[in-house]
């Protein structure tokens, strides 16, 4: 249940072998190689050296280790740049972003495809019936360091021909666009220029059509991958290593090509990059936010259909965020086993052993910079290790009785449109899991459209464009269903639906928005009812035939429900926000179980696990049959127990 990811190429051979050795005693199970190694399996154009990594993988196979094997095209090198430049990426002032760091090519590019190609095939024809291999990692981290829009002229060529395949004539990508507005209007799929360097806001249809354009490169590029690692290497897995609050593409849709998911888990580095104020930055330096890491192994959780891995787990401080904190004692092994109990089949460590040299120098690994000795982290993995070996393997994860539908395609409308500055999509889905996590409940992720009808509970923070199928299944589900701001405000071409907002969803909520506040930090709108808060940042004025649970300081309404549907026409503040989801859940018949902000709990077959984020104790339910850990639980602390009877 324990990897790590291994850069032999870094290492002298003489190292190899205790390496290998050195991993099977801490309980390490897996490891992933080569996912940058390109220029060394490939120094010159056409002339190969694999001996190195034939020895490499024989003296990991050797040790009993299951290898991972990455494609090596996030690092295109020197040579292949120098002779196609064509594959680079520009950024959105036209410059463009060139060699010396990674991820430099564009997924537009045709030459890349084909280089993309050749050297996958290559690498899956010599490698793919190894009998230590059982994965592969396509590429790494797409969209990392804002790599999924480039702005150049193969994305100008690309964009063009996928709007010819999309709207088949200049009429209807005029009528899609609105192109009538500030006279747009094009003769020729050949008149259409990217979106960027205006003297105003870009036409925002042509935005959100580049969006889905570069969402379903990063998905085709994907599958070229997939399907020759598939040809070469049968009955091996193929994953995708994602990237947390990387929202750029539709992760759904690469998930569609692959077995499992994974993703790469830096709780603290994350900390820094999402939108928290500076007190909860400050409060999780050294922990990460209690949802961070399990908000996104329950998303990889459906992108893989049920598996994911983490591929890439924080061992100790990070290198690329403003500040990298060293994690508290006991969180290394905390994310771990938290990770497990959301159903990882796997935690692999970043990295064996910190690099002394180049850009992640300051990057922890399993062991310190160059030596073979265990770092902090080294040795609660180690710990770790034990404590799986001793216990009987867990039970299966089974799915949760809450939904929370996800919408890539919303965070690009709202991105677009953002109305008010402070409106994020990734935020709003944040809070609304948080919520529901300070209720003891477990989270399943869906993707818009998905069936519903297992779940007592379903939430939607936003969905800004309803398509049929999830009109269909929500008027379908028969557990309570909370629908939130912005809903159905937009259709397939950013327009205002024809019945104004929620659009489709009107019939289903009995409301209509007829306009829309957005208000700056300092101001609010009480809300009084069956539940009580206010309002922040966003604020829909509504007409509702349905029954209003709660209105705004005006009388409008401020939460409606119609059957088992109710519609929350604002920004929740935190008080709002926890009051609609124990109303929620309530309403859906679920057991709640209520805990400090500090702790969360996580539940895999029968047996229920709680994680202490905070700096007090907490103890333990009354009765509990604990199978590891203490009660009370400890700061940093995890317990499993099976709850009384």
């Amino acid at each position: 249940m324990l990897g790590v990811c291994y850069y032999p190429e870094h290492w002298s051979e003489a190292r190899w072998e205790t390496d290998a050795r050195r991993m099977r005693e801490l309980g390490i199970s897996h490891v992933r190689i080569g996912e940058f190694a390109w220029s060394r399996l490939e120094p010159q154009r056409d002339r190969f050296e694999f001996a190195w990594l034939d020895r490499a993988m024989d003296v990991l196979h050797a040790a009993g280790l299951k290898i991972v094997l990455g494609t090596p095209t996030a690092t295109p090198p020197k040579w292949l740049v120098d002779a196609h430049p064509d594959i680079l990426p520009y950024d959105e002032q036209g410059r463009v972003r060139g060699f010396g760091s990674r991820r430099h090519y564009t997924f537009s590019s045709e030459t890349w495809h084909r280089e993309s190609a050749r050297i996958v095939e290559i690498v899956a024809k010599r490698y793919g019936e190894h009998p230590g291999l059982v994965g592969w990692q396509t590429d790494n981290e797409y969209g990392c360091h804002d790599t999924t829009l480039s702005w150049g002229p193969e994305d100008l060529k690309a964009f063009r021909r996928w709007l010819r395949l999309r709207y088949q004539s200049p009429d209807q990508l005029n009528a899609a666009w609105g192109t009538v507005f500030w006279s747009m209007e094009l003769d020729s799929f050949e008149d259409v220029a990217l979106p960027m360097l205006t003297v105003t806001e870009p036409n925002p249809a042509t935005r959100l059509d580049f969006w889905r354009f570069h969402s379903d490169q990063v998905a085709a590029y994907d599958r070229m991958q997939v399907e020759i690692i598939r040809r070469h290497s049968p009955d091996r897995f193929v994953t995708h290593n994602f990237m947390g609050f990387v929202t750029d593409f539709d992760h759904f849709q690469v998930g569609d090509n692959l077995d499992l998911a994974s993703w790469d888990s830096y709780p603290i580095g994350f900390v820094e990059k999402f939108p928290f104020c500076e007190a909860e930055r400050t409060r999780w330096a050294e922990t990460s936010h209690p949802d961070i890491a399990p908000y996104h192994h329950d998303l990889y959780r459906a992108v893989g259909r049920g598996r994911f891995w983490v591929m890439e787990q924080q061992p100790g401080p990070v290198n690329w965020a403003p500040w990298n904190p060293v994690p508290k004692p006991g969180m290394v092994r905390l994310w771990t086993w938290e990770a497990l109990a959301h159903g990882a089949e796997v935690v692999s460590y970043f990295r064996w052993r910190q690099a002394p040299f180049a850009q992640e120098q300051m990057h922890a690994g399993l062991n310190l910079a160059g030596l073979d000795e265990l770092s902090p982290g080294g040795r609660e993995a180690e710990q770790t290790g034990r404590e799986i070996a001793s216990l009987a393997p867990l039970p299966a994860t089974g799915p949760a009785r809450v939904a929370l539908v996800y919408d890539y395609q919303s965070y690009w409308a709202t991105m677009i449109q953002p109305q008010g500055k402070d409106f994020r999509f990734e935020e709003l889905c944040f809070r609304w899991y948080e919520a529901l996590r300070r209720l003891g409940l477990d989270i399943d992720f869906v993707r818009p459209g998905a069936d519903l009808s297992a779940y007592a509970l379903v939430v939607v923070p936003t969905m800004t464009e309803v398509t049929p199928d999830a009109e269909r299944v929500l008027a379908s589900a028969t557990g309570t269903v909370l629908i939130g701001p912005r809903s159905g405000s937009r259709t397939r071409d950013f327009a205002i639906p024809d019945n104004l907002p929620p659009g489709p969803l009107a019939a289903l909520t009995g409301v209509r928005v007829i306009e829309v506040a957005t208000l700056r930090p300092g101001l609010s709108d009480a809300v009084t009812g069956s539940v009580s808060g206010a309002a922040v940042r966003w604020r829909e004025h509504v007409e509702a035939t349905a029954e209003t649970l709660a209105r705004f300081a005006n009388g409008d309404p401020a939460l409606v429900r119609s059957d088992n549907r109710l519609y929350l026409a604002c920004w929740p503040d935190e008080a709002l926000l926890g009051a609609t989801m124990a109303l929620a859940a309530g309403a859906a018949g679920l057991a709640t179980m209520p805990v400090p902000d500090f702790i969360r709990l996580r539940r895999r077959g029968d047996l229920t696990f709680a994680f202490n984020y905070g700096t007090e104790d907490w103890p333990l339910p009354e009765g509990a049959e604990i199978v590891l850990g203490a009660s009370p639980l400890k700061p940093q602390e995890i317990a499993i127990f099976r709850q009384p009877a």
